[in-house]
């Protein structure tokens, strides 16, 4: 059984996500500033405001920081995943 699951997400100027995986399909979508995405295998692609990012279950993601060192950043992550499932899972 699936579930559904909306996150608004900010980073101030200069954050970052340490590397982790979802096990669920995301879909971001980049509401203010610019944010750099990465899935382990993939290109390193920079989000403006409007663009979007889609990450499967199996993809870790290696990058996930603000683009900007000056300016905040905001997106809306939305969440496909199994029922129950976490959220995020870190990798050691």
């Amino acid at each position: 059984e699936k579930e559904g699951a909306m996150f608004l997400v900010e980073y101030p100027p200069g954050a970052s996500s340490a590397e982790h995986r979802h096990d669920a399909h995301v879909f971001v979508y980049v509401i203010q500033g610019s944010v750099v995405m990465q899935v382990k295998g993939g290109p390193e692609l920079t989000l403006k405001a409007g663009e979007t990012f889609y990450e499967n279950p199996d993809d870790v993601h290696v990058v996930s920081r603000n683009a900007s060192p000056t300016e905040p950043a905001k997106f809306i992550a939305f969440f496909v995943k199994t029922k129950g499932a976490p959220v995020l899972t870190p990798i050691k």
